[in-house]
């Protein structure tokens, strides 16, 4: 849950509901942020929304999505996204 507070600035329409459930609405659409990964998991899932949006989303500390996900960036790079690290 360390990231949804994220997904919500890039435009998400998601209610905390308490600490162990979201209510996630949809579909919405995603805008470009500077984000920073708090740890692998939640990492990969800015990296799916950054995707998604429109515009350009900066991830920080993507290093630990990329000790969790071995050549994570060519093989999203082979499906079409465009990533520079």
């Amino acid at each position: 849950m360390f990231f949804v507070d994220k997904l919500i600035t890039m435009g998400a329409n998601i209610t905390i509901a308490d600490p162990h459930r979201v209510l996630v609405y949809g579909p919405t659409k995603l805008y470009g942020r500077t984000l920073e990964s708090p740890d692998i998991r939640a990492g990969m899932a800015l990296v799916l929304a950054a995707l998604k949006a429109s515009g350009q989303s900066v991830i920080n500390r993507a290093e630990l999505i990329e000790r969790g996900y071995e050549d994570i960036i060519d093989k999203l790079t082979q499906l079409g996204a465009k990533i520079q690290k």
